[in-house]
C-alpha cells in the first residue's frame, strides 16, 4: 500500500518512513487521470471562446510581422558573433586581406579614372568630327541649293526670251488683216490619214 503523507509532515515523514516504502504526497484540489469527471461537469461540453475575424486578421499580420523582426534580429546577432569569432580567429589574415582590397580598390579606380579620361578624348574628337561633317554637308547643301536657284533663274529667263518672240507672232489688232490675208493665200488641207508605215494619204482636195 502507498502511503501519504501531507504537506506539513513531509519531510519528517521522509526522513521516518522505511526505505521499501512508498511515499505519494496528497496535493489538495489535483486528481488523478483514473478519478472520475466531476457530477457538476459531466455533459458539459467546452466552447471555445468568440473569435473576432478582424482582430484574427490584426494579430496573425503582427504574428507575421513579429516573426520576421525576431528571425532578422537573429540572423544579425549570429552573424555578428561568427564576424567576431572569426576575426578572433584569423586577426592579422582579415587585416592583410582588407588592405589588400583597399590597395586593389585604389588601383581600380584609378584604371577607371584613366579610362574615363581616354574615352572622353575619344568623346571630344568624335564629336568635333560630327560637328565639322555636319557643318561641310550644310555648307554643300546651301551650295547645291543655290545652284538649283542659279538654274531655275537661267530656265525662266528662258521661257522670258521665248514668250518674247512668240509675242511677235501673236495675231493683234494692227496685224489682223495681214494675217488674214496670209491665211487665205496660203490655204491648209489637215484632212489626211495615215498609214501603217507612215506615209502620209490624201484623199480629198482643198475646194
Amino acid at each position: 500500500m502507498f502511503q501519504v503523507i501531507s504537506g506539513r509532515s513531509g519531510p519528517a515523514a521522509r526522513l521516518l518512513a522505511p526505505r521499501s516504502a512508498v511515499l505519494v504526497e496528497a496535493v489538495r484540489g489535483r486528481k488523478s487521470r483514473t478519478d472520475p469527471v466531476a457530477k457538476s461537469k459531466q455533459g458539459r461540453i467546452k466552447v471555445p471562446p468568440p473569435v473576432d475575424p478582424v482582430e484574427m486578421v490584426v494579430l496573425k499580420e503582427r504574428y507575421t510581422e513579429y516573426t520576421l523582426i525576431m528571425r532578422a534580429l537573429r540572423l544579425e546577432f549570429k552573424e555578428e558573433v561568427l564576424r567576431k569569432k572569426y576575426e578572433e580567429e584569423t586577426g592579422s589574415l582579415v587585416a592583410e586581406k582588407a588592405r589588400q582590397e583597399a590597395q586593389e580598390h585604389r588601383a581600380l579606380m584609378t584604371w577607371n579614372n584613366e579610362e574615363n579620361l581616354r574615352l572622353l578624348k575619344l568623346r571630344i574628337q568624335r564629336i568635333q568630327k560630327e560637328t565639322e561633317e555636319a557643318e561641310r554637308k550644310k555648307q554643300e547643301a546651301a551650295i547645291e541649293h543655290e545652284r538649283e536657284q542659279q538654274e531655275l533663274i537661267k530656265e525662266k529667263e528662258k521661257e522670258i526670251l521665248q514668250l518674247q518672240e512668240d509675242v511677235k507672232n501673236f495675231i493683234t489688232l494692227d496685224n489682223l488683216d495681214q494675217r488674214i490675208e496670209k491665211a487665205l493665200d496660203n490655204p491648209k488641207n489637215y484632212n489626211f490619214a495615215i498609214d501603217k508605215e507612215g506615209r502620209v494619204v490624201r484623199q480629198t482636195v482643198l475646194q
